[in-house]
């Protein structure tokens, strides 16, 4: 299946933004803030890591976006991302977690993301900004919907 630039990047962003679901591992931080930043931090080394599995248990079932995307989808975007890429470095910055009570939060991410692969010139380079909503279930920091675009372009 052939995917043009535009296509790839989409797939790539929505693999960022599923990438930072995962809930924390080992003892629970002190605040609903922190978990969330560690939970950044966990998504974060999944990608690198390229551990689709991982990543898949920080959605939560009922996630679907704007794009009609649900969790199956995400998933084989992973599986086709990993699969370009040979290695991933990703670089994040949180611009903002909003906390509902200490069952959902709004999280605002800008992501730097590149890769080496068997392009043209051997490695890609994005970066995009991220909107999302967590839920917490059964203790732990799932995604539920996510919003995206290119840094300077309109998140959607």
């Amino acid at each position: 299946m052939m995917l043009g630039t535009t296509g790839i990047r989409m797939r790539q962003a929505l693999i960022v933004c599923a990438s930072f679901v995962l809930s924390a591992c080992g003892d629970a931080p002190e605040s609903p803030e922190a978990e969330i930043r560690e939970w950044v931090a966990s998504g974060q080394r999944h990608v690198e890591e390229k551990d689709r599995n991982a990543l898949m248990n920080m959605i939560s079932p009922d996630y679907q976006d704007a794009r009609g995307n649900k969790p199956a989808d995400i998933e084989n975007m992973f599986r086709l991302y990993f699969l370009r890429q040979h290695s991933i470095e990703l670089l994040t910055r949180i611009n903002d977690i909003r906390i509902f009570g200490d069952t959902a939060a709004e999280l605002d991410l800008t992501v730097g993301m590149a890769g080496t692969n068997d392009g043209v010139l051997g490695f890609s380079a994005d970066a995009y900004n991220f909107e999302m909503e967590l839920v917490r279930e059964n203790g732990d920091w799932l995604l539920i919907a996510g919003r995206w675009g290119e840094v300077g372009h309109e998140v959607h």
